[in-house]
């Protein structure tokens, strides 16, 4: 457990660094620090639902994707620096394993979802299913 003593009556800036320094001293060892990894965004067109992760640094081969019944799982792996003998100052960008699910808003068709990996940006584009799409009506009289 890792304890670190503040003075009493001690300024508010000592004070804050104090606390930031607790923090980070807890997150160290937290994958990918105080937020989740990857930031994403999802949105929605008339016919498909598109989400943006980013993942700077990441390949192709560090990414597993998988769509399951109303949920997308992001999947990856940061590898460690080769740091052997290095000595940080900072250390802000997480290592290790990921996942994020993403709960979709409608049925999707799994067998035609596409996605892309273009300057650190994952984009996945997910096909509505033809159930969830609207039709059009043919009134006759």
């Amino acid at each position: 457990m890792l304890v670190r003593r503040i003075p009493v009556g001690c300024s508010p800036m000592r004070l804050r660094n104090g606390v930031e320094q607790l923090f980070e001293g807890i997150m160290d060892n937290a994958p990918f620090g105080r937020r989740a990894f990857p930031a994403l965004n999802v949105w929605e067109d008339d016919t498909q639902l598109f989400v943006e992760a980013e993942v700077p640094g990441l390949k192709l081969d560090d990414l597993e994707l998988l769509v399951e019944g109303d949920e997308l799982t992001v999947k990856g792996s940061r590898k460690d620096l080769d740091d052997e003998g290095a000595s940080f100052h900072r250390r802000e960008r997480g290592t290790g394993n990921f996942s994020r699910i993403v709960r979709l808003p409608v049925e999707v068709d799994a067998d035609k979802v596409q996605a892309t990996l273009r300057d650190g940006i994952l984009t996945v584009t997910l096909p509505k299913a033809q159930a969830v799409l609207p039709r059009k009506i043919e009134v006759t009289g």
